[in-house]
């Protein structure tokens, strides 16, 4: 069975698990309303998604 020839140091184990595996930051874009909404999802206050009204939305 493999098995660690030496201790991994606190340093080398701690650069290992640095920013590399950080997730990004979900992309936001601007709706032709002027809001800003996650990509892919239908904007909250208009109700449209690719410049169709899917949902109404009362004001």
């Amino acid at each position: 069975m493999a098995v660690p020839k030496k201790k991994v140091s606190k340093a080398r184990r701690d650069k290992r698990r640095s920013n590399v595996w950080k997730l990004d930051a979900p992309a936001m874009v601007k709706c032709s309303c002027g809001e800003y909404n996650l990509a892919g999802r239908i904007c909250r206050a208009c109700g449209t998604y690719k410049g169709k009204e899917l949902i109404k939305v009362s004001d």
